[in-house]
């Protein structure tokens, strides 16, 4: 009963969503207001970057959840979810009093990962569909948002990044795990990682060197006023 309710309230969601992919000329119309990165994107090969049965072996989960200082009743997005290795790692770590929210751009991988969230019965995990440019956040929800391995991914990180600001609560922080190596290795350079952050308003925190999850881990923290769109700076490609 569960799962089918967990699928119908998908149906529901996926319903109402446009494809996050659909495009106007050579940009989505909606994110033409930000200047676009001068830098390639990544092609999505896979949902995953490595087995989860590696992954733990290695403790990747539990060293990242813990340098994020992520706590019992937070609530926690999980960017480019994926098949769900962090969002079913978060959802016990948050507990019953702490909520999940895993996003991804596109409909067959939630569809997939409401599928996982219903037989493992984690009943503070929600889904939600995204956009190339937007992350579809609401505001003032989330105190960490998990970005791995897939920021390097993102066609419109200006677009993008400037609409999840808002959805951090006070305190609230952005983790980003990812390669420092070039784009078109599937990794992002981290002195450009910091750059696009701090074009929108973001400022670093801390670093952290994680070779055992694939790279690096950066938080990040809103400082500031968010600029303008048109104002937005862009980061040159190193």
């Amino acid at each position: 009963m569960k799962r089918f309710a967990a699928l119908l309230a998908l149906s529901l969601l996926l319903g109402g969503c446009d494809a996050p992919w659909q495009t106007g000329g050579d940009r989505i119309e909606t994110a033409r207001e930000f200047p676009p990165a001068d830098r390639p994107v990544a092609p999505t090969v896979s949902t995953k970057w490595s087995t989860e049965e590696a992954r733990d072996r290695v403790n990747e989960a539990e060293d990242v959840m813990n340098s994020a200082d992520v706590r019992p009743g937070m609530t926690v997005a999980d960017i480019g979810a994926g098949d769900g290795y962090y969002t079913v790692r978060l959802a016990p770590r948050v507990g019953a009093t702490g909520r999940v929210l895993a996003q991804d751009i596109m409909p067959e991988v939630i569809e997939r990962l409401a599928d996982r969230v219903a037989r493992e019965r984690l009943d503070n995990v929600s889904l939600k569909l995204g956009a190339v440019d937007d992350p579809r956040l609401p505001a003032a929800s989330f105190d960490r948002v998990f970005m791995v391995h897939m920021y390097h991914e993102i066609g419109e990180p200006y677009a993008f990044l400037w609409r999840l600001r808002p959805a951090l609560r006070e305190g609230g922080q952005v983790i980003v795990v990812d390669g420092d190596r070039p784009i078109a290795d599937h990794g992002t350079p981290f002195r450009l990682l910091v750059c696009e952050f701090q074009a929108v308003g973001f400022k670093l925190l801390s670093y952290d060197d994680k070779q055992h999850a694939g790279g690096y881990l950066a938080r990040f923290v809103p400082s500031g006023r968010r600029p303008e769109p048109g104002a937005i700076k862009v980061c040159a490609n190193p």
